[in-house]
C-alpha cells in the first residue's frame, strides 16, 4: 500500500486550488470583458515569452507535488522524490508542515486580494483597459501583494517538497514574478503618472515597509 506523504499533499492540493481559482478568475473577468483575448493573451511581445515558459512551470508546479505525495511510480524519479532527510525525523516534519500550512494561509489572502481586484483584475497588462488604480485594501502597503504571495507559496512548496524539480521550478518563478511586476510597473507610470509614481515612492514592491503606516500606500496586481 502506497504511503501518502501528508505535508506534500495539503501543498500540492493548496497550489492546484490557487490556480483554479486563477481560472474561475479568467472566466468571471471575461464575462464582463468586451475583448475576452484580453484576458486570456497577454497584449505585450515580453509577457508572451514569459508565459511561454509559465504555463508548463505552472503544470509541474501543480502535479509535482501530487505526484510525489500519492502515486508510487513518480516517487521514483529522483526529480521529485522527497529526499531523506525531509521524510524523516520530527523537526524536519514540523517545519515542513508550518510551510504546508502557511501555503494555505496565503492561498487564502490571495482569495482576498482577488475580490478586491473585482473586474479590474488582469493576468497580463492589458493597454485597452481602463483600470482604476487600486492602492487601499491589501494593496495599502504592498504594490504587488498576489505576486508576493504567489512567492510565498511557491517558496513554500519547495520547503515541503525540496526535490531537484521544485527548486528549479522555484528559482525560475520568482525571476518572472520580479520581471512581471517590474514590467507591470513600467506600465502603470506611464498611464497614471505622478500618482503611480508616488505610491511607488512610499511603498515596497513585495513586502510591507518596517514601521509604515497602512494609510498611506497601495498597489496592483
Amino acid at each position: 500500500m502506497t504511503r501518502i506523504d501528508i505535508p506534500t499533499l495539503v501543498v500540492g492540493i493548496t497550489v492546484c486550488t490557487y490556480w483554479f481559482n486563477v481560472a474561475k478568475m479568467v472566466r468571471r473577468v471575461s464575462r464582463a470583458s468586451t475583448d475576452v483575448s484580453t484576458v486570456l493573451v497577454p497584449a505585450q511581445r515580453r509577457e508572451k515569452y514569459m508565459w511561454l515558459i509559465w504555463v508548463p512551470l505552472i503544470a509541474t508546479w501543480m502535479l509535482a507535488p501530487v505526484a510525489s505525495a500519492a502515486w508510487e511510480p513518480a516517487r521514483q524519479s529522483g526529480l521529485i522524490r522527497l529526499p531523506a532527510w525531509a521524510a524523516s525525523g520530527l523537526p524536519a516534519l514540523v517545519i515542513r508542515w508550518i510551510a504546508a500550512v502557511i501555503g494555505v494561509a496565503c492561498l487564502a489572502l490571495s482569495n482576498r486580494c482577488w475580490s478586491h481586484m473585482g473586474d479590474d483584475w488582469r493576468m497580463s497588462v492589458d493597454p485597452g483597459q481602463s483600470a482604476r488604480l487600486i492602492i487601499d485594501g491589501p494593496f495599502s502597503r504592498v504594490r504587488h501583494p498576489i505576486y508576493a504571495l504567489s512567492i510565498t507559496l511557491m517558496i513554500c512548496t519547495m520547503i515541503v517538497l525540496p526535490a531537484p524539480v521544485m527548486l528549479v521550478l522555484g528559482v525560475v518563478h520568482v525571476t518572472l514574478m520580479n520581471l512581471k511586476a517590474r514590467n507591470e510597473e513600467q506600465f502603470l507610470i506611464e498611464r497614471h503618472g505622478e500618482d503611480y509614481a508616488a505610491y511607488c515612492a512610499r511603498t515596497n514592491r513585495f513586502f510591507p515597509r518596517l514601521g509604515s503606516s497602512g494609510s498611506e500606500a497601495g498597489g496592483r496586481s
